[in-house]
């Protein structure tokens, strides 16, 4: 009795493509009656039937009436491939709009655009903040083998009130990542960047943090709601947290001074000497370990270098693999400085504290830095954020045994950032290069 009801559902379900409204009936019933007419025709130019007793009949008739067998059976041949094509033409077109209602005349370039990128370069980015983000929204169109690896050290505004409340990683820096990877509708972003001015509680928080909280308590597990999240916005590529330990972040001042909390660290007039975890030895995220291994280009930056940089660094699982994985390793300097924290660093001097948090393991491969021509109007707009171009010395970053590339990145409409395009542009191009020289190009397209 079960299985009666089962093959019942089973049939129910095969014939639901007959039911009425689904839009498919009069392409298919076109498809059947255009492959009868070509094998037919077929039948009727070899003078041999075929299939059936049909043919044969046609056959008999056509000699009675002394009409040229070879001209009806192109007829009908011709014919039934006209009614095939039609009926898979617009057959498709009626799913294809039911499943997936895109503009079905850029269809064939939205496939292309999707395949051609799922065949391009591993990248991993490494750090945090909006600089991170920038990027990515220029890498995106060159590759969907994108991972983000992020740092969870924050504890300021909305992702440090859900961290101290409810006890789960902050959000902040995995949703701004995930929102610059993803393929979404502009109002859909909006609204996960959309920020409580008002409300008891509600007042200061990220729509985004809350629905990443929220789905943390659903799923029981921060980097499963972080897949989630991902999947709910389409993202190209995958953001992973650093390590799913919860870390706060220190620094110790060149004065001797010490602060907790990575909202405490930047302040004006005190040079940082070095940051370090409270959590010396916390474990890497293993995807993101294995995320490194299997790379063809890892980036480290742009971004905040003691704060959103380097504390991915600080866990060791993550700068050893950095050290060993025969990707290329591309620093990403930033543009300007940042009060309170890089005040009045060269090119070098970040080069030189990255190196000196992993003990001077060999984890860069190239730097690229911004030499910009910037009009005096842009340099007033700077010194009222507080920001400077970041000087280039370059005899001092080649004494570190990499390899230098200065262009202008520069985007002059937020001068504190990068040009997504112009960024992505240049790195995809050194990879390129890169790979060329070692006989390997090929690598960058799988």
């Amino acid at each position: 009795m079960l299985g009666t009801v089962r093959e019942r559902v089973v049939m129910n379900k095969r014939f639901k493509w007959l039911y009425p409204g689904m839009g498919v009936k009069r392409w298919i019933v076109l498809l059947t009656t255009g492959i009868a007419a070509v094998a037919v025709g077929l039948a009727v130019i070899l003078n041999t039937p075929l299939l059936s007793l049909v043919e044969q009949r046609l056959l008999v008739k056509l000699q009675e009436l002394e009409w040229n067998t070879f001209a009806v059976g192109a007829i009908l041949l011709m014919l039934g491939a006209l009614f095939v094509a039609i009926a898979i033409r617009f057959g498709v077109r009626s799913l294809i709009s039911a499943v997936n209602p895109i503009d079905l005349d850029t269809l064939a370039e939205h496939i292309y655009r999707t395949r051609s990128l799922d065949r391009g370069p591993r990248i991993v980015a490494i750090g945090g903040g909006t600089g991170l983000s920038t990027m990515l929204r220029g890498l995106k169109d060159f590759s969907s083998n994108i991972t983000a690896i992020v740092t969870v050290a924050d504890d300021g505004g909305s992702s440090g009130r859900i961290r101290e409340e409810l006890g789960i990683l902050p959000p902040g820096d995995v949703r701004n990542t995930i929102l610059a990877l993803a393929d979404t509708e502009p109002l859909m972003e909006k609204l996960f960047q959309y920020r409580f001015s008002w409300g008891e509680g509600l007042q200061g928080h990220s729509f985004g943090n809350l629905f990443i909280a929220a789905m943390t308590d659903i799923t029981g597990d921060f980097e499963l709601a972080v897949r989630e999240f991902s999947k709910v916005l389409a993202v190209r590529g995958r953001v992973l947290p650093a390590t799913l330990e919860a870390v706060s972040l220190g620094a110790e001042y060149r004065d001797g001074s010490v602060a907790m909390g990575e909202s405490n660290i930047p302040q004006r007039d005190k040079a940082i000497k070095r940051v370090f975890l409270d959590k010396p030895d916390v474990d890497a995220l293993p995807e993101a370990l294995q995320a490194i291994a299997q790379a063809d280009i890892v980036i480290l930056g742009p971004g905040s270098l003691y704060t959103s940089i380097i504390p991915n660094l600080l866990v060791k699982p993550i700068a050893d693999a950095l050290a060993v994985t025969p990707a290329l390793r591309i620093f990403v300097c930033n543009v300007v400085s940042q009060p309170g924290e890089t005040d009045n660093l060269t090119a070098s001097e970040y080069v030189a504290a990255l190196l000196e948090h992993v003990d001077y393991k060999p984890i860069l491969d190239y730097v690229l830095v911004n030499k910009s021509r910037l009009t005096d109007f842009h340099f007033r707009k700077l010194a009222a954020l507080g920001c400077f171009p970041v000087r280039i010395d370059l005899p001092a970053l080649k004494n570190w045994g990499v390899q230098v590339k200065i262009g202008d990145y520069h985007d002059r409409e937020n001068l504190a950032r990068h040009d997504s395009s112009a960024l992505a542009r240049e790195i995809m191009a050194i990879a390129g290069q890169h790979f060329k020289l070692r006989g390997n190009g090929n690598s960058l397209n799988h």
